[in-house]
């Protein structure tokens, strides 16, 4: 069965955060169809947002959204990017969204900064989390209950999962990869997208 991958996007959100994990499961689709052409694709990738008008990602970077988050009820995989999240740590409705439907994913998981979003959506207390290096001591600060890690790519808590900074999002989501449909698939994905995956966070 198809898996459900929303990408939550938001105005000043980092390019690469949304954009590389967006790479990795549209071009883990691609292969594994071109093996099993008989069989439905693993992921189907959609983009989410607070609003349907454009999102100007970091550098002037515009987006159209496919869906607004309010109205998506499907999801298996939610992907959080990080960038400027201060406007998204004041959205309740959005934070109330995030845990609710963080109840019923497989796989809940954040890039960068937006760890900031799940802790402020109360996902990540008392757990192991991690973030860009150059946002952690604020991310301790913020949030003291949260266990703040500094020297891993991704951090894993179950079916919560964490990245360190913008290209860590791609081993990340290579790893979501691995977990879901194997390390075949990511293997062959990484090959595919010509990364040199890091494998162990």
């Amino acid at each position: 069965m198809t898996k459900q991958v929303a990408i939550y996007l938001y105005d000043q959100v980092e390019v690469l955060d949304f954009a590389g994990p967006y790479e990795v499961f549209t071009t883990a689709s691609r292969v594994y169809q071109r093996l099993h052409p008989q069989k439905p694709i693993p992921f189907a990738v959609k983009l989410l947002a607070a609003e349907c008008s454009p999102v100007e990602a970091r550098g002037g970077f515009r987006v159209l959204p496919d869906y607004l988050y309010s109205g998506c009820l499907e999801v298996d995989v939610l992907i959080v990017p990080g960038g400027v999240v201060d406007q998204e740590l004041e959205r309740d409705e959005l934070l109330s969204w995030i845990a609710d439907i963080s109840r019923s994913t497989e796989i809940t998981a954040s890039i960068c900064t937006g760890s900031f979003i799940l802790a402020a959506a109360g996902l990540l207390s008392g757990l192991r989390a991690t973030s860009h290096w150059e946002d952690l001591g604020a991310f301790s600060e913020m949030f003291p209950g949260v266990r703040v890690v500094d020297d891993r790519r991704w951090v894993e808590e179950g079916r919560l999962i964490t990245s360190a900074g913008i290209s860590a999002g791609i081993d990340m989501s290579l790893q979501i990869v691995s977990r879901l449909e194997g390390r075949d698939l990511a293997e062959r994905t990484a090959r595919q997208m010509d990364y040199s995956w890091q494998s162990s966070p």
